[in-house]
């Protein structure tokens, strides 16, 4: 099994900590954030001293106005390397508005440039801006993964396009039942599974920081809602990862 998005530099406890503790419940595999310059080193840190690890880094929305926005010449440097497989978490927050959203949108599309450049995948955050998140994504040509999907009304450009959809612990929420709906639609070769921790732990361990190990939980909620073998869809999640992130 595979976390594809995990926050370890955020969480209390250190990374071989959360990662053994993820391999004693079978995830074997991670995708670390960067978020930010000091987080991508971080990240790319315990990618060098953990097997079966590897890194998205970017510079979040919520950062737009930051420092870290004018050295994206920085971030091009650490994504060069080889444990960097996207660009990411990168997009659109119309919800808390910690930036200005004309400075969020033009560092949206300096990092899809920068994608694209590179010929990595992009890692979406999109919250209350879908039609402005699909616009831009409109105008790049690369993998794209929808993380933390929480935007139903995002679904039908995400199928049409091909996105990959990436569900974390709150579909496992009682009153989640619409993004069980989208998580039904989905196909079963784009579909992906995260953690986002230490947030949003799924419901069996909600109030507990989260974990790489938890992601069983939100496999599970997922493996219901579609009707599938859990084995059978860790296995299929795992392999659309490898696929999405070019993982070997």
């Amino acid at each position: 099994m595979i976390d594809t998005h995990a926050h370890l530099d955020a969480c209390a406890e250190p990374a071989e900590s959360l990662l053994a503790r993820a391999r004693d419940a079978g995830v074997t595999r991670a995708i670390v954030i960067g978020s930010g310059l000091e987080s991508a080193r971080r990240a790319l840190a315990v990618a060098a001293a953990e097997d079966g690890v590897a890194c998205a880094l970017g510079i979040h929305p919520h950062d737009a106005d930051g420092d870290d926005a004018s050295r994206l010449d920085e971030l091009r440097r650490l994504l060069e390397g080889p444990a960097a497989v996207a660009v990411g978490e990168i997009g659109l927050d119309f919800y808390r508005d910690y930036a200005p959203r004309d400075v969020q949108a033009r560092l949206f599309e300096e990092q899809l440039e920068l994608a694209a450049d590179l010929d990595l995948p992009v890692v979406i955050h999109s919250r209350a801006a879908d039609e402005e998140t699909a616009a831009a994504l409109a105008r790049f040509g690369g993998k794209v993964v929808l993380h933390c999907f929480s935007s139903p009304a995002l679904l039908p450009v995400a199928l049409d396009r091909r996105y990959y959809v990436s569900f974390a612990g709150n579909v496992t929420y009682p009153k989640a039942e619409e993004l069980r709906e989208a998580a039904r639609q989905v196909p079963a070769d784009r579909i992906l599974a995260e953690t986002d921790c230490p947030y949003l732990a799924p419901q069996p361990v909600r109030g507990r920081p989260n974990e790489p190990a938890y992601v069983v939980h939100t496999l599970a909620a997922l493996a219901a809602a579609r009707g599938e073998e859990l084995e059978a869809l860790a296995v299929q999640i795992d392999d659309n990862a490898t696929r999405a992130f070019s993982l070997e």
